[in-house]
């Protein structure tokens, strides 16, 4: 089986945008439910969805009808969909396989980084800071989703990168609202660029030990919103 292209320089600035409005919103739906900006158990009906997020009622049912087969929401026939909800267990269970996978993963691909492709990844990274600044919320879960999994192309691995993501899309942050409000996300946002260092000196082991401490927010800081960076 011929192995798996990792991301080049050229398309990594694209790996975030998407060619249609349904894909465009399932994105921000699903960063919704796992900020928590749509309460878990919560049901929401279409045209409610379609007004908060400015489009009609037709792309977020059919959005939300892609999050149901990933177990995000279920339907509810007349009323809508409902947030599903994650069990504390749960969460601390895919913190601990990210933790088996991402960090590893990210010590063996700092060596075979391109140079050509720091750039790149150093503006990926600053999408999560500038989401952070401006207080978008949605904006940074998704830029972060993006950044992540493309560093983990490098693996060249696209079973592993697929794993991740879902494991990313079934977590949940709900302490990132709090947190983005008080200015204390911003510390959090800029250990990605603070990785992208440790890239470009080529430290394998220092970037696996902050990917490790990184993922560790998701059951600390970013899960309770009191903790601090």
């Amino acid at each position: 089986m011929p192995a798996v292209s990792a991301p080049t320089s050229s398309n990594l600035r694209t790996l975030g945008q998407r060619e249609t409005l349904r894909d465009r919103v399932r994105d921000a739906l699903r960063a919704a439910v796992i900020s928590g900006e749509l309460e878990p158990g919560a049901v929401y009906s279409a045209p409610t969805l379609g007004a908060r997020f400015g489009v009609s009622p037709t792309p977020v049912r059919e959005a939300m009808l892609d999050l149901v087969k990933e177990g995000l929401v279920v339907a509810q026939p007349n009323k809508g969909f409902r947030i599903t909800e994650v069990s504390e267990q749960d969460l601390d269970n895919l913190a601990a396989v990210r933790l088996l996978i991402e960090p590893p993963t990210v010590r063996d691909c700092v060596p075979v980084i391109p140079d050509r492709d720091l750039p790149a990844l150093r503006a990926l990274a600053q999408d999560i800071v500038d989401a952070v600044d401006r207080e978008d919320l949605i904006g940074y879960i998704r830029a972060d989703h993006v950044f992540h999994l493309a560093l983990l192309g490098y693996s060249g691995n696209r079973h592993l990168v697929d794993v991740v993501s879902d494991l990313r899309t079934r977590t949940r942050l709900l302490g990132l609202a709090p947190l983005l409000r008080s200015g204390r996300l911003d510390r959090s946002a800029a250990e990605h660029h603070d990785l992208v260092d440790l890239i470009e000196a080529r430290d394998p082991a220092a970037a696996e030990e902050l990917m490790r401490r990184h993922i560790g927010h998701v059951r600390g800081l970013w899960a309770s919103g009191t903790e601090e960076p």
